[in-house]
């Protein structure tokens, strides 16, 4: 699934992105370290693995989208 970083904190390498439908979804450093990223500017378009459904919905993997 493709999303937009919309907000990321270096110092805990957690964040949100927001979803091609605009929802925001928040991801964890467990989530950034398993992509393999050094940083991430909001507004990169990034690829996402989601577990879980409804409230229990999380990121499992944040990395960048290439073409």
């Amino acid at each position: 699934m493709q999303a937009t970083a919309f907000t990321y904190d270096s110092e805990t390498r957690s964040g949100s992105v927001l979803l091609d439908d605009g929802t925001p979804l928040a991801f964890d450093a467990a989530a950034f370290d398993a992509g393999g990223l050094r940083l991430l500017r909001p507004g990169q378009r990034v690829r996402i693995e989601v577990e879980g459904e409804g409230a229990g919905r999380r990121i499992a993997l944040v990395t960048l989208q290439t073409l």
